[in-house]
């Protein structure tokens, strides 16, 4: 189909002159949908039951801003400062952007293939071998939920954060730290942000482009700031001096412990996957989006750490600051000014809570398709959309209780609450390694992939190849603790985490879900074999 005829918008002209059939240009006309977005959703065999506002520049901001690449440069540099140094924490990082890009552009071009909500479990069922595509395809529907769902009291906890600090830095002996008054916080925040996605769901387009460019505007305020007003440390040490202040005994090692800080910093980037059902033209726009965000997020995000390194003083005295916010204390260093320190945190924090809004976005859209394939108990009440509408209320709504839930944890100890929170970086990876293994099996098996507009040509073995080497360091080092021989508050528990999910999928499928859940590929017209 020529590109030009497979981009124009389906208007009723054409409805009574065929198409895909079966309803499905005429759901696409009257949700914004194109030629192209009728075929994919009627070769999915997946009814159009979300309103298409976004455009290129909207998800491009959706997901510029919910990985808040630079931002989150500025609020987790303390875990690759601490384990790695200035040097380290460098030098991981352009190998992490290096990474992140062969995984992206491995993602984009699975999504041009099958532009869904469901992003990697759908892939999974699609590209995996048959003997075992519904079973790893459902582990991996319940991993990226999981992962996404997990991640909103994440966000949010950084927002606390930056609150908590700005307050400290004004009063060191305000009462505002305690774990009740961090979960209440945390649960105010993430409240807003569904309030938002239910009542002003309509708007969110405007509002990723409106925060695109305060995203780009504050990224320049706090370059200048910090090189303006800072003291700057030598070229030589910034880039050459590696610290093993986790107490590892091996300078590599410690390093890779590091990996936390880029890697908070890049994952998410399926977040546009899970839009593509609201995405004019999606399997066109959709890659490009994913990709450009992720490129110009790296060179920001960079830019941004080298800057903070140069900036940094004296690293000792900014970790412990009492705000136990680095940045808040670096920004006041610098500045000299609690007014201005209060400005360039509140954008910050704006910043934070827009992400926020993105992420609660995006974990509700993979619930809710998750739902519609029957993957949960309850399926249909998750799954269902209200006429008129046009947005997954009900999956928003169970979003919310389960964050609220997750949150409730710090009421009694922070231990269970980060022991929960830090199972979402392993839970998302996984599911990368898993739909991006699949597509490198196929080429590896030359055996047909499925048509798309966006497609990595030759380079896609090799890119393929190094998504999965990075995916899988990363998926390992994501279990390490922040040092050797930790005490229980200090452990990682993302791996007894992650393995208890695993069993209680597997077992659950294997008892229960596997009569119920529909694989997508049992739907999709034309199956590959």
């Amino acid at each position: 189909m020529d590109a030009k005829v497979q981009s124009r918008v389906v208007t009723s002209l054409e409805l009574g002159s065929g198409g895909s059939g079966d309803g499905y240009d005429a759901d696409q006309a009257g949700k914004g949908g194109t030629v192209a977005d009728a075929h994919d959703m009627s070769r999915m065999r997946k009814a159009q039951e979300l309103r298409r506002n976004f455009r290129f520049w909207s998800i491009v901001g959706f997901v510029m801003i919910l990985q808040s690449t630079w931002e989150s440069m500025l609020l987790a540099a303390s875990y690759g400062l601490t384990n790695g140094g200035t040097g380290g924490v460098i030098w991981v990082t352009v190998g992490v952007i290096v990474g992140a890009l062969c995984m992206i552009g491995s993602m984009a071009e699975m999504a041009s293939m099958a532009p869904t909500a469901g992003g990697q479990y759908h892939w999974v069922s699609e590209f995996a071998p048959r003997s075992v595509e519904k079973p790893l395809s459902y582990l991996v529907g319940w991993c990226c939920c999981l992962g996404w769902v997990t991640g909103n009291p994440a966000s949010a906890q950084l927002t606390s954060t930056l609150i908590q600090g700005l307050v400290l830095l004004r009063n060191e002996n305000a009462n505002i730290v305690a774990l009740w008054q961090t979960a209440l916080l945390i649960m105010v925040f993430i409240v807003v942000a569904v309030a938002f996605n239910i009542f002003l769901a309509g708007k969110l387009p405007l509002a990723e482009g409106v925060f695109l460019i305060l995203h780009i505007v504050g990224f320049f305020a706090f370059l200048i700031v910090l090189w303006v007003m800072s003291d700057h440390a030598p070229a030589r040490q910034v880039f050459t001096h590696f610290s093993d202040g986790g107490g590892w005994g091996n300078m590599g090692l410690s390093c890779l412990v590091g990996i936390t800080t880029p890697l908070w910093c890049f994952l998410g980037p399926d977040a546009g996957a899970h839009m593509a059902e609201e995405l004019q033209d999606a399997s066109r726009v959709l890659p490009s989006a994913m990709v450009w965000a992720t490129f110009f997020n790296g060179l920001l995000g960079l830019v941004m750490l080298i800057t903070l390194c140069f900036c940094l003083g004296d690293v000792d005295a900014v970790l412990n600051s009492p705000t136990g916010v680095p940045i808040v204390q670096v920004l006041y260093n610098s500045t000299g000014s609690m007014a201005g320190t209060t400005v360039l945190t509140v954008v910050l924090i704006l910043l934070s809570l827009v992400g926020l809004i993105t992420c609660v976005a995006a974990s509700s859209r993979q619930m809710w398709a998750f739902a519609r394939d029957k993957g949960f108990p309850f399926s249909g009440f998750i799954a269902f959309v209200r006429p008129g509408w046009d947005i997954p209320i009900n999956a928003l709504v169970v979003v919310c209780a389960l964050s609220l839930l997750i949150t409730a944890l710090n009421f009694g100890s922070d231990v269970a609450l980060n022991a929960i929170i830090s199972l979402s970086n392993a839970a998302l990876i996984f599911s990368y390694l898993a739909s991006i293994g699949c597509i490198r099996l196929k080429r590896w098996r030359r055996q047909p992939l499925l048509p798309r507009r966006w497609s990595l040509g030759p380079l896609g073995a090799p890119v393929n190849d190094i998504a999965l080497v990075f995916l899988l360091v990363s998926f390992v080092m994501s279990f390490f603790p922040i040092a050797p021989r930790p005490s229980a508050p200090e452990m990682n528990w993302a791996v007894l985490m992650f393995g208890v999910v695993v069993i209680a999928a597997s077992g659950n499928y294997f008892f229960s879900a596997r009569y119920r859940y529909v694989a997508p590929v049992v739907l999709v017209k034309n199956r590959l074999s």
